[in-house]
């Protein structure tokens, strides 16, 4: 008998892993009848984050594009919301609505921020939040700087509120979760993961790497306007120095570092990890953040691959098989 190499995407362990996450996400559609009216919020605020670092991850680890900016996303998703109720549109198809809109921006802003690379593309993002921030801040229809209300949702009693809240939220954790994996089965995946290996040396083999990058830039966009708007009407009320400030991007790019950067179940454990770790320690002030950049620069020095790519390291085996893997095989 002979071994052979043989590429393989599924397993036994990933199937069922798949089905798993089938189950809990029918599970997870049955909570608010199941937990309590905070548990809810809860939990709501937790598929945000993961909807964040998903998107993050999408960009920088399967992208290469390192953005401190995605807070001008989220600050349009939120503030899109607002402008579309203050027009007589339902809240829940503005906030819909809203998340196409952020991604319309990202298309718009693309043929300009692509042109940067590594550093400028991460300050040019960062340029882009604050001066959208600035523009809010002077329209005084939007609450000008001491903030607004989404006052719709007011026609909802506060658990059937915080109930339809928590199932969008989901639904919209459960499409972008769908659509990156989606993305990274197609062969646009390994195409995406190859320009941030090397730009130039993708472009050498065919790549189109400006279009590509494009469409990554505008499902981050579309993704962080969904969280806008979600974290809106979750709260049910934002600042712009709030919804626009750089604590997102620390947030986002603790999540993706600490949970594994470049892999799919590493923004859900990172998501998790620091839903966790807000919820215990979030009083702690200007202390907690200060922790979470050390415990970030910690992970990025000493475990650059995050707690989910080590695992993945020592297991050999993929739970959601997203990528190709070479095993043996008798002939």
């Amino acid at each position: 008998m002979t071994t052979g190499r043989r590429v393989r995407r599924s397993s036994t362990a990933s199937r069922v892993a798949s089905m798993c996450v089938v189950v809990a996400a029918l599970a997870l559609c049955g909570m608010p009848y199941m937990v309590t009216a905070n548990v809810v919020q809860q939990l709501t605020s937790l598929f945000i984050f993961l909807i964040l670092a998903v998107m993050w991850n999408a960009l920088a680890g399967y992208g290469g594009m390192v953005s401190v900016g995605q807070q001008a996303f989220i600050g349009a998703g939120a503030y899109g919301t607002i402008f579309l109720t203050q027009w007589g549109m339902s809240p829940y198809p503005a906030v819909a609505l809203a998340s196409v809109g952020s991604a319309v921006l990202a298309a718009l802003l693309s043929p300009l921020v692509l042109r940067l690379r590594g550093g400028q593309f991460a300050v040019g993002t960062w340029v882009v939040a604050e001066v959208l921030a600035l523009l809010v801040t002077f329209d005084h229809d939007l609450g000008g700087g001491t903030g607004v209300s989404l006052r719709g949702l007011n026609v909802y009693g506060p658990d059937l509120r915080r109930a339809y809240t928590y199932w969008i939220t989901l639904a919209f954790a459960l499409l972008l979760l769908a659509l990156v994996f989606a993305l990274l089965r197609h062969r646009t995946g390994a195409a995406l993961q190859a320009i941030r290996d090397d730009e130039d040396a993708a472009a050498s083999v065919g790549v189109r790497v400006r279009p590509l990058k494009a469409l990554l830039f505008v499902l981050a966009g579309f993704g962080c306007g969904a969280a806008g708007a979600l974290t809106l009407a979750n709260t049910l009320f934002i600042q712009p120095q709030s919804i626009f400030g750089v604590q997102w991007t620390a947030y986002m790019i603790f999540m993706v570092l600490v949970g594994g950067l470049g892999t799919f179940e590493g923004p859900i454990v990172g998501a998790v990890l620091f839903f966790t770790v807000q919820y215990a320690f979030a009083d702690a002030g200007a202390v907690y953040l200060i922790g979470l950049g050390l415990v970030a620069v910690a992970f990025a020095l000493f475990l650059p691959r995050g707690l989910w790519g080590l695992v993945a390291g020592r297991a050999q085996v993929p739970l959601l098989p997203v990528g190709y893997r070479l095993e043996d095989s008798a002939l």
